[in-house]
């Protein structure tokens, strides 16, 4: 094969694959375009069905904190005797039992989220535990200084419930 042969036959081959390497970039853009718009459809779709079951989470959630707010708890709970390590243990009960009662929405929720719940639910056990630890007799003086240490703090429970409401917020 001469030079000339060898020239003209690139001369050939040249627009066909130039022709070729446009297609299947076109091809592939335009399945990668194609791919993009079903997982947006489907992402859609599926955002239709699992918002309103998230929402019902978060709800439940801030149902969970604004009932464990020391305020709201030791109103709720009263004491059934004067004994106050009793009314203690009541009170941590009822917190715990709310949580586990609640536990299995944190599947809808970020891991940030659950987490600061958490430490809430933990923050206020803790707040209640330091108030038993008071000098108090009775379960209703118990009450009194839980209300009375509280009163001057940010709730944890508002802490998260302030940032429910921001990640609820973010969903839109």
């Amino acid at each position: 094969m001469s030079s000339d042969q060898i020239f003209q036959l690139f001369a050939y081959l040249l627009p066909s694959v130039v022709t070729g390497a446009i297609a299947f970039y076109f091809f592939r853009m335009h399945t990668n375009n194609e791919e993009g718009r079903r997982r947006f459809l489907l992402h859609k779709d599926s955002q239709k069905d699992t918002l309103p079951i998230r929402l019902q989470a978060y709800e439940r959630m801030a149902l969970f904190l604004e009932r464990i707010a020391i305020p709201n708890l030791v109103v709720r709970v009263a004491p059934v005797s004067k004994d106050k390590n009793a009314y203690e243990h009541l009170l941590t009960k009822t917190i715990e039992t709310e949580f586990d009662h609640n536990l299995t929405q944190q599947i809808y929720m970020t891991d940030e989220c659950w987490n600061i719940i958490k430490a809430a639910k933990s923050a206020t056990i803790q707040m209640i535990r330091k108030a038993a630890m008071s000098e108090s007799e009775t379960a209703d003086k118990l009450r009194e200084d839980i209300l009375n240490q509280t009163m001057d703090k940010a709730s944890p429970s508002a802490t998260a419930l302030a940032f429910v409401k921001k990640e609820i917020g973010e969903l839109w």
